[in-house]
């Protein structure tokens, strides 16, 4: 990347950096242990520009680039993967399909919200019986006049209870038909929208994560993203991005498991010197480093080709598929690396730990991104 790029760069990293350390770090556990969802921190995060990094300045977002948005992504996960993951999800699902594919009425009266803070979103593709099975999504939207009746039940959803507003994907043609499926924008308070039970989770417990239940939901025709029958296309668009966001998280906790492991490795000492000069560890933390680097090098090279307009279907699921499966590597030989204390909440990286696995799942499971890796592989793109 060129000087002024970094210079930039590094300019946004401290910047979250010293909001995280002030206003994130001091609360982490009492939010992971009560599962509470901070929405006024969101809302701080909001008025930071945390929420609205790749939405335009005319709509009151950050107007900043895929560059940006991992670095924002990273520092605020090496602190808190549930904020990390919640500010991800905001960003690159829900805000992220309204600037793709919503009309300019639609961008004029949603993405300011979003982008401040003032809104949190939610987005809703995965059902109870069907996650990478979508084309079988039994949500269905009928047509009665100018409005469109949802029923059905959306699962796993990040905000469903406490969102705004949300982007639901409905049937509204064939099964298994792709162009069969609608994207709709649902604000919150529509009558039949509610919240289903709230998913008690092993990581990621400050992130809420509800059903999202529609029961005779009337949605004007106005409400509609894009094209009738183009929703699931949409959907395979957004979740290129969205991986990039999921890589960039599991980035952000293998660094911060990784740099919490060199600080103890530093301070901790076994037989009279500090376990760091044991080849046993300093191997560990070799390979830690080479990963990381590895990682962010293909985040890197995915968030420049996004920023260009490129097709990153291969390279986002190759980024997420490998800083997810790492994430979980080093975490867990960051608990080897601190023993007995690092099984105990007393110190962070258990929690590292419990939060990355869910990269390894969520926005699509490892399996799925090397389905994507080898069905564009076969179609050419090597």
């Amino acid at each position: 990347m060129e000087a002024e790029v970094l210079e930039n760069l590094e300019i946004i990293r401290q910047s979250v950096r010293q909001f995280t350390h002030a206003h994130i770090l001091p609360n982490v556990m009492e939010w992971d242990e009560g599962q509470i969802f901070p929405i006024n921190m969101m809302q701080r995060m909001g008025a930071q520009g945390f929420l609205g990094v790749l939405v335009p300045e005319k709509y009151h977002g950050a107007g900043l680039g895929y560059q940006e948005y991992v670095t924002v992504i990273e520092e605020i996960s090496k602190v808190c993967g549930s904020i990390g993951l919640s500010v991800a999800a905001h960003n690159s699902l829900c805000t992220g399909h309204i600037l793709g594919f919503g009309n300019e009425e639609q961008k004029q009266e949603y993405l300011p919200k979003l982008a401040t803070g003032e809104w949190i979103g939610a987005w809703g593709l995965t059902e109870p019986t069907t996650g990478s099975d979508a084309m079988r999504m039994k949500t269905v939207a009928e047509k009665d006049g100018d409005h469109w009746v949802i029923n059905g039940v959306k699962s796993w959803i990040t905000h469903g209870k406490s969102g705004h507003v949300a982007v639901v994907i409905a049937r509204t043609g064939d099964l298994l038909d792709s162009h069969g499926m609608t994207a709709f924008v649902v604000e919150r308070g529509t009558p039949g929208f509610t919240a289903g039970k709230k998913e008690n989770k092993l990581g990621m417990r400050a992130s809420e994560t509800t059903e999202m239940i529609f029961q005779d939901c009337r949605v004007h025709e106005s409400q509609v993203l894009g094209e009738v029958g183009e929703g699931f296309i949409q959907a395979m668009k957004i979740l290129d991005g969205g991986r990039i966001s999921i890589a960039a998280l599991a980035l952000g906790i293998a660094k911060g498991a990784y740099e919490a492991s060199v600080k103890y490795s530093k301070e901790r000492e076994q037989f009279g010197r500090p376990i760091s000069s044991f080849q046993a560890i300093s191997f560990k933390l070799a390979d830690m480093a080479t990963k990381i680097e590895a990682a962010e090098l293909m985040i890197r090279k995915a968030a420049k080709m996004k920023n260009d307009g490129q097709n990153v279907t291969k390279l986002s699921a190759m980024a997420k598929y490998y800083a997810s499966e790492i994430a979980v590597q080093i975490s867990t030989d960051a608990i080897q690396i601190f023993g007995g204390n690092g099984y105990t909440k007393n110190y962070p990286v258990e929690k590292f730990y419990r939060d990355s696995k869910l990269c390894t799942i969520g926005e699509g499971t490892s399996e799925i991104q090397k389905l994507v890796i080898s069905r564009e592989i076969m179609k050419g793109n090597i």
